[in-house]
């Protein structure tokens, strides 16, 4: 018997045609974590995602969408990505303009660095994760903001 998915928990993806960037969120504390970025070969580490799906059991997932004027090619890839989420794992995809969300996360983390919180070299691994972070709460914050209205 499969577990319900847990409606408080959420998995947000930063697509990206060589790595996947993956941040978990929390809707009862309003909090999103990075957690890890995947490398995207000539196929997406689907085994990997299921493994991530089975061990935080979302309620929701959360796709960052680039601007498709700007990048058509990476659009209807990530398009297809979250289509494929919805089909995998019969959960919602909210879709979310991830517009500058990889230069925010790459300021926040030399920051971090600059200051002594983050001791490691700035990585690109760090910063798909840290972007997968933002469209997360990015996601959590026009959400319940949206609830506080109805």
């Amino acid at each position: 018997m499969t577990t319900p998915p847990n409606l408080k928990i959420l998995l947000a993806f930063d697509f990206g045609l060589r790595r996947l960037g993956i941040a978990t969120g929390n809707l009862l504390t309003k909090t999103a974590a990075p957690l890890t970025t995947l490398s995207v070969g000539p196929k997406l580490p689907w085994d990997r995602l299921n493994g991530l799906i089975e061990e935080w059991n979302p309620g929701q997932l959360i796709v960052g969408m680039p601007d498709p004027t700007r990048s058509g090619t990476i659009f209807k890839k990530a398009s297809l990505f979250a289509s494929n989420l919805e089909k995998r794992y019969d959960l919602p995809v909210a879709r979310v303009d991830e517009s500058l969300t990889s230069r925010a996360a790459e300021s926040i983390l030399r920051e971090n660095r600059r200051l002594g919180i983050m001791r490691k070299r700035v990585r690109k691994e760090h910063i798909d994760s840290r972007a997968a972070c933002l469209i997360a709460e990015q996601w959590i914050s026009t959400e319940l903001s949206e609830r506080a209205i109805d």
